[in-house]
């Protein structure tokens, strides 16, 4: 009997930011072998990242994103992890997987191994319920359904545009939490797949998450973050928070729960206090921003949310730090970049093949 086709074998990349070789793809080959890899090397670009042998990869490096970019390369941070939204833009398939090198195959109480990837496929291909909870969780799953009072006319949901996988072992803490509980570990595996209700925010994280890039996209910019810059780790939690911000005003859903990957490797609290810093304090003025920002009915499309939420960055937040002036051109110089990247229309045909990586593998 012939093995299933992967599922979207050909509408996902699977991005991979990375300062290292990765042989943590040894572990996933069996289920990332059939997809193509789009790996940004973080750090030094004369540094030579190894690649097992036998997948399907595009690498960049910085010495990449400045050609392909130009000037507007200074959107995309440095010496942080964050660089892998580059990946995002110069994708052209339809969906996105992103995790992060230091996690790998988890297994469920039966001890199956588990396919994070098939699960988020599974996740974004049917509905989500962002506008009334359902208690039984996903309603569209099998063995389950809405529930006793749930409205009929809200059953048909709402497209999925982001699913928010979990991880095993090492917790995704800040570093004061770190500090407190160096040795707690995630053992609790829950088999639920939720929406996250509209008006709800949530902190996104981006080691293990799988997006529509056609419906999100041009809003999973991870900020300014790392080298040069006044903050590090809220990277993910920033996309997130805009994501979640435009996903309700154009009415997208978010799911979260499964796929468990295992998070392997602790980082060092110290290093992340330093980086988080500001984050911990300002974090309390940016959460009420986003609750309370509205987007007006003209915009339309995501690239339209991003660059009025940019301004309402610039306005609001800027009082707090002169970095979110920054942050907020960097936004507006990101959706500029997505769109020379990738145009519409007739313009697409005109896209230059020279806008392809240095180095590439099959």
């Amino acid at each position: 009997m012939a093995a299933a086709t992967p599922l979207l074998k050909d509408e996902l990349d699977i991005v991979i930011p990375t300062i290292r070789n990765l042989d943590f793809l040894e572990m996933w080959r069996p289920f990332f072998q059939p997809y193509h890899l789009i790996i940004v090397q973080d750090g030094d670009p004369s540094k030579t990242i190894k690649v097992p042998e036998g997948f399907d990869y595009e690498l960049y490096n910085r010495n990449d994103i400045n050609r392909i970019l130009g000037p507007k390369a200074s959107c995309i941070s440095f010496k942080d992890s964050a660089c892998r939204c580059f990946g995002y833009m110069v994708s052209k398939k339809k969906y996105i997987y992103t995790i992060d090198d230091d996690c790998f195959v988890a297994k469920d109480p039966s001890g199956k191994e588990i396919n994070a990837l098939e699960q988020h496929i599974k996740n974004l291909l049917c509905p989500s319920t962002p506008h009334f909870f359902n208690t039984l969780y996903d309603p569209y799953r099998e063995g389950a359904d809405f529930v006793r009072g749930y409205p009929f006319s809200m059953r048909e949901g709402a497209p999925t545009a982001v699913s928010h996988g979990l991880w095993l072992n090492i917790p995704d803490y800040d570093a004061p939490t770190q500090l407190v509980k160096p040795h707690e570990r995630n053992t609790r595996y829950v088999d639920a797949v939720m929406t996250i209700p509209k008006g709800t925010l949530f902190p996104m994280c981006g080691m293990n998450l799988a997006f529509d890039r056609e419906l999100i996209g041009p809003a999973m910019y991870f900020g300014l973050m790392g080298d040069g810059q006044p903050i590090g780790r809220y990277d993910d939690m920033w996309a997130g928070w805009c994501t979640k911000v435009i996903c309700d005003h154009l009415g997208l859903g978010i799911k979260t729960g499964l796929p468990y990957i295992w998070h392997s490797k602790a980082s060092n609290p110290f290093v992340n206090l330093k980086k988080e810093y500001n984050g911990i304090f300002w974090q309390e003025e940016i959460i009420p921003f986003f609750q309370a920002a509205t987007l007006p009915k003209e915009c339309k499309t995501v690239q339209q949310c991003y660059l009025e939420l940019s301004k309402q960055v610039k306005d609001k937040l800027s009082k707090i730090d002169p970095y979110f002036t920054k942050l907020g051109d960097a936004m507006v110089t990101w959706i500029e970049a997505w769109d020379e990247l990738n145009p519409t229309g007739e313009n697409l045909a005109k896209l230059s093949i020279s806008n392809g990586p240095a180095k590439a593998a099959k």
